[in-house]
């Protein structure tokens, strides 16, 4: 007797009929899950070694399922596998190529388990390599602005507050305070991998098994770090996601405010930094004109990432527990969040990696008298005038037009200890650790050989 109806459903024996067609293509997810195959074939390998260690299945069983799945996998990863139109989503497309590979594996691999814990798992699964991605990325732009801070060098540029000209800084410096979010933004993605090693299966549909499921084989095959405590929470939480999603705001914001002082900094008004033509473009009118046009869209991009997180927030925020079809819209957002910040943060490395700072326009720009009345009002206090009253002081002589700077530039950075190279050098050490972090995690999945090695 057939396990499956015509029309090829996991739920088929509930229903006389399928769905309309174009309602079929509606409730498909297959388009946008397909990704997640890798990590659907590793939870599927490890729920079966639970159900050996259990006493469901036996040895050779365990053994044809392996073999199907990895003949699955294998069929993925070369582009050779053949979806059919009752494939709503990747689960069952891989289930059903299992069911025509071993019909009595393809039977017996669905034991104790709902598609509602087995996405949850393969989210898991996928948030974790996301997570060790974006760290991995998030160094590699950390690095590049700490290598360009030490190249800069004695160069030292306006530093500004409102947008207007405040005291001078080393080109480094500023570099620099682009760094120290990113580096912040790593700690935030880290948290996020901790909110995602967490092993759902188990929970089924919402309540758990009669059977004597061995939830704790599968998270170690799986290198979970905890098991969920309750089953309802587990197929219906997706704050895992959440956090990841928000810290891609959070690196979406800061590369933005880096992108931001590109386009000034590489402006006609300012001129503080000539672009490469590796890293900008022209105009198809303007024969003069040469834009920073991967600035701009690393800067416009940021809105991707926040529609991706309003977008599942607005999905989240009325759902009854537990598990509701709703939830298949997370992973549009998600997978739009990880690819943009990956995208972004590339982009960015190699824009900071080309950055030519105009020497001669910074010291035209340092020449601002203004840049240095703080140092002169600090100036008096060291020689024990009150501060209010050196404030006052230089701020007259500035409305008067009578203020003269006691030093340059240099002396100015120096007198503030501003110390670059050691900053520079702290950046790298947390880069490093961050990218041997990456290396570590997530613990290897149990992949068939076929996929592994792709």
């Amino acid at each position: 007797m057939p396990f499956r109806s015509a029309r090829g459903k996991l739920y088929s024996g509930r229903f006389a009929e399928g769905l309309l067609p174009e309602l079929e293509r509606f409730a498909s997810s297959l388009s946008v899950d397909l990704r997640l195959a890798p990590f659907d074939v590793a939870g599927s390998i490890a729920h079966a070694r639970g159900l050996r260690a259990a006493g469901l299945i036996t040895e050779e069983q365990l053994r044809g399922i392996e073999r199907g799945l990895g003949r699955v996998a294998a069929e993925i990863a070369a582009g050779e596998f053949r979806f059919q139109e009752t494939d709503e989503d990747v689960h069952t497309a891989i289930e059903r190529r299992l069911t025509e590979l071993d019909p009595d594996g393809g039977a017996r691999l669905h034991t104790g388990r709902s598609r509602n814990d087995q996405i949850a798992l393969d989210l898991r699964l996928y948030c974790r390599e996301a997570c060790a991605r974006l760290t991995r990325a998030l160094a590699g732009a950390a690095a590049a602005l700490a290598d360009r801070a030490v190249a800069a060098g004695r160069l030292v540029m306006p530093g500004y507050t409102h947008l207007q000209r405040a005291q001078p800084v080393p080109v480094g410096l500023h570099l620099l305070a682009h760094a120290q979010p990113l580096l912040r933004d790593a700690a935030r993605v880290r948290h996020a991998y901790q909110a995602a090693d967490e092993m759902p299966l188990g929970a089924g549909a919402l309540a758990g098994s009669t059977l004597p499921l061995r939830r704790e084989v599968v998270a170690a095959e799986l290198g979970f770090g905890r098991l969920s405590a309750n089953p309802m929470d587990a197929v219906a939480d997706r704050d895992f996601l959440l956090d990841l999603l928000h810290a891609g705001v959070s690196i979406a914001i800061h590369l933005s405010r880096l992108a931001e002082d590109v386009v000034l900094w590489a402006s006609s008004e300012f001129g503080f930094v000539r672009l490469p033509d590796r890293v900008a473009t022209g105009s198809s009118l303007m024969p003069q004109k040469k834009n920073p046009d991967v600035a701009e869209l690393i800067r416009g991009r940021s809105g991707r990432a926040l529609g991706g997180y309003t977008a599942l927030v607005t999905v989240l925020k009325g759902l009854p527990m537990a598990y509701d079809r709703d939830l298949q819209e997370d992973k549009v957002a998600l997978f739009a969040v990880v690819d943009n910040a990956e995208a972004c943060l590339e982009a960015t490395r190699l824009l900071v990696e080309e950055l030519d700072f105009d020497a001669e326009r910074l010291a035209a720009a340092l020449e601002d008298q203004g840049l240095y009345a703080t140092d002169a009002a600090e100036r008096l206090v060291a020689e024990g005038v009150p501060f209010r009253r050196a404030h006052h002081r230089v701020a007259g002589q500035v409305r008067a037009g009578e203020f003269r700077a006691p030093w340059g530039p240099e002396r100015s950075v120096q007198l503030r200890r501003l110390d670059v190279a050691a900053q520079a050098r702290a950046v790298r050490r947390e880069a490093a650790r961050l990218r041997r972090w990456a290396e570590a995690n997530p613990p290897p999945l149990p992949l068939p050989d076929t996929v592994r090695s792709r």
